[in-house]
């Protein structure tokens, strides 16, 4: 892939969830494509390790130690990158937990609730983090990354699939309150990869399912969808070639580069129903 494809240098990014993971693929990518990278993650190590990594590679990062969940701590540290490098430009959603794993009358209501803390509240307390200064500035970028169960069914992990199909319809109605201050929101889903989710569901064997259980095995074989193809898209989605796009859900594997220069039926790459003709 071109590194200017769609350009990203220059730009104030801030990644939720950065510390591993595809969170942690994004910031390294887009750090590598010159645009100034803050990183949000609440495990100090994981974090610190980001960061060396970026900056050995002559990148431009910013330890930001927050838990999504804390939305004083969380808007605190994002206070520290604006004044260090002006407004938020850019905000990726990617901090997730899987979430209990297995039949859902089995699951601890608690782990249902920490699910939903961290992969919806997280969520919106970091678009309520930022929204504000990107209407002032009538300029601003919204990416939630969604996954497996947004779009279709998911037995067995019934939390998890339910708090990203919400981010989905959550990021969807965001973005008509924001359309009129030129501020996009968008989701994606970045496909299977290689992170500790890929871990847990492998440990939990048989509570997982079978379907899981090999697609897991196989995206550990082979890695899963290559870091560059998720980077493409979350690139393009933060660059000024997606101004016309907002309110959309994109895959990794949709034909998504027609959106470059052409608008689509409000009703594709959406959480909306068909309607019959």
């Amino acid at each position: 892939m071109a590194l200017n494809a769609y350009p990203v240098e220059g730009l104030n990014v801030v990644i939720t969830g950065a510390g591993r993971g595809i969170g942690k693929r994004l910031a390294i990518g887009f750090a590598a494509r010159g645009a100034r990278v803050g990183l949000v993650a609440r495990t100090g190590a994981e974090l610190d390790m980001t960061d060396l990594e970026i900056k050995h590679a002559g990148g431009i990062s910013h330890k930001l130690a927050a838990d999504v969940r804390d939305f004083e701590r969380l808007s605190g540290v994002l206070d520290l990158m604006r004044h260090r490098h002006g407004a938020v430009q850019v905000l990726i959603c990617a901090a997730a937990i899987q979430g209990p794993i297995g039949p859902m009358h089995k699951n601890s209501i608690k782990a249902w609730a920490d699910t939903f803390e961290t992969n919806l509240m997280g969520v919106v307390n970091s678009c309520r983090a930022v929204v504000p200064k990107m209407i002032e500035n009538r300029r601003g970028k919204i990416v939630i990354l969604a996954g497996g169960g947004a779009a279709t069914p998911r037995p067995n992990f019934t939390a998890y699939s339910a708090s990203k199909a919400a981010v989905v319809r959550f990021g969807e109605s965001l973005a008509e309150e924001l359309r009129d201050h030129n501020i996009q929101v968008n989701s994606m889903s970045p496909g299977g990869a290689y992170t500790t989710m890929t871990d847990e569901i492998l440990t939990a064997g048989d509570a997982a399912g079978w379907k899981e259980i090999e697609a897991a095995e196989k995206i550990q074989q082979t890695g899963g969808v290559k870091p560059d193809k998720q980077i493409e898209l979350a690139c393009f989605l933060a660059s000024e070639k997606s101004n016309h796009i907002a309110g959309k859900f994109l895959h990794v594997d949709d034909d998504w580069k027609r959106l470059e220069t052409a608008q689509t039926n409000p009703d594709l790459f959406t959480l909306r129903r068909l309607k019959k003709s």
